[in-house]
């Protein structure tokens, strides 16, 4: 290959979506949706990144059902959110860049206050790690109708976001959320037609994804972020990935977004660098939440090293067997992460973190001007998330002022 064949600012055409480089914003979760709502914020994060210079930008975890949010504040489809979201849309559009919305289900890891059902539902009935201080102790086993509930409101929150003015859709079947959850033998424990052998484990997601992609114009790009690995043993492993792969090609997927981790097992397997324990009790509003992440924090959220590409080894083995476009995400932070992905095959790269620490870091690499992002992975955005007015880089002073001023016009 030459240099000019690698690089990452050639356009690429994502099934009928023509995008401007082969850099994508990664679905990073904003905090800036309160009550579910679209917020000032929460469109000008994205079009700033829109304005730095990458191709597309995806809003992260917009839930399917008001009962899909792991929180209350997210945003879940809905067709009075779509004027909000044309809103969102229209000023990435302003700005030469796409926009894809992430379409999710938190399943049985929930701490939504506004539950309409009694409990949140998942593969199987399990234990809510994640609201069980709060009172929401135990997840309920889907029923056939909840499955059939479920993945027409994926297809429905599909449309409505197309009709919203979003260039692709984004399905989210990784990170421990309901989709996940149904791939993962330790969590989906079911004796029927949708747990057991991989195939059952599978039929619900693949089912989501053939029926979304059917629902959508053949032009209109469905993505789908799957994990690579669960990161931890009795989980959903690599083999079982390659083959999700092969059968997510054969249901007309336009790309996958290759990523990793179960947020309820091992939150930081995806993340990796360092643990910013003392700033996650900072910015719980639980007290009891706060005495459990003090007490048990250090044993259970795991830090891992941080490298360069990190998900690479493992994104190399889905790479063989499929042709399908590919997204490489995972320590994606430099020119020369930018080239390797491409020269590895992959069509295109995700960033998350860089792009919080400087959106207009694209731009600034196209120019020459930069080769590599001044983001340190000390993962204190995961804990910015849950502050008022969302997600910043804690080290960007500018960011910080920022978003006091959008909190104060909030308030009023």
């Amino acid at each position: 290959m030459t240099d000019e064949s690698l690089s990452p600012f050639r356009p690429f055409r994502l099934g009928g979506l023509s995008l401007r480089n082969r850099i994508i914003k990664a679905a990073t979760y904003e905090g800036m949706a309160p009550g579910g709502s679209v917020s000032e914020g929460l469109v000008e994060h994205h079009r700033e990144v829109a304005a730095g210079g990458a191709a597309m930008t995806t809003v992260a975890y917009c839930s399917v059902t008001p009962d899909g949010r792991t929180f209350r504040d997210q945003l879940h489809m809905r067709p009075e959110l779509v004027p909000a979201l044309a809103g969102l849309t229209g000023a990435v559009h302003r700005e030469g860049a796409a926009a894809s919305l992430q379409l999710g289900h938190c399943g049985a890891f929930c701490n939504n206050h506004d539950l309409v059902r009694p409990r949140p539902i998942g593969p199987s009935r399990a234990f809510n790690a994640l609201g069980a201080l709060s009172g929401r102790v135990l997840a309920d086993a889907m029923s056939e109708g909840d499955i059939e509930e479920t993945t027409q409101a994926f297809v429905t929150a599909a449309k409505l976001a197309r009709e919203a003015g979003f260039d692709a859709v984004e399905l989210h079947l990784g990170h421990g959320y309901l989709l996940s959850q149904f791939l993962c033998p330790a969590t989906n424990r079911r004796r029927d037609a949708w747990g057991g052998s991989l195939e059952n484990r599978a039929r619900f997601p693949l089912e989501v994804a053939r029926r979304v992609r059917e629902g959508l114009p053949a032009s209109f790009p469905v993505l789908c972020k799957v994990n690579l690995r669960d990161g931890f043993e009795g989980g959903f492993e690599l083999e079982e990935s390659v083959q999700l792969a092969r059968w997510l090609e054969e249901r007309g997927v336009d790309a996958l977004v290759l990523s990793g981790g179960f947020v309820s097992k091992d939150a930081f397997y995806l993340f990796r660098g360092e643990r910013p324990l003392k700033q996650m009790i900072e910015v719980e509003k639980s007290r009891a939440q706060r005495i459990a992440l003090r007490v048990f924090g250090p044993a259970v959220i795991k830090a891992y090293p941080y490298e360069p590409l990190y998900f690479l080894p493992q994104a190399r083995e889905v790479r063989r067997a499929v042709k399908m476009p590919l997204v490489l995400l995972g320590g994606v932070k430099s020119m020369h992460d930018l080239e390797t992905a491409m020269r590895e095959g992959f069509e295109l790269a995700a960033m998350g973190r860089a792009l919080i620490h400087d959106p207009r870091l694209i731009a600034k690499y196209q120019a020459g001007s930069q080769r590599t992002s001044h983001c340190v992975p000390c993962n204190e955005c995961v804990a910015e998330m849950d502050r008022e007015g969302g997600v910043r880089c804690a080290r960007v002073p500018a960011q910080l002022a920022q978003r006091e001023e959008y909190v104060r016009r909030a308030r009023g």
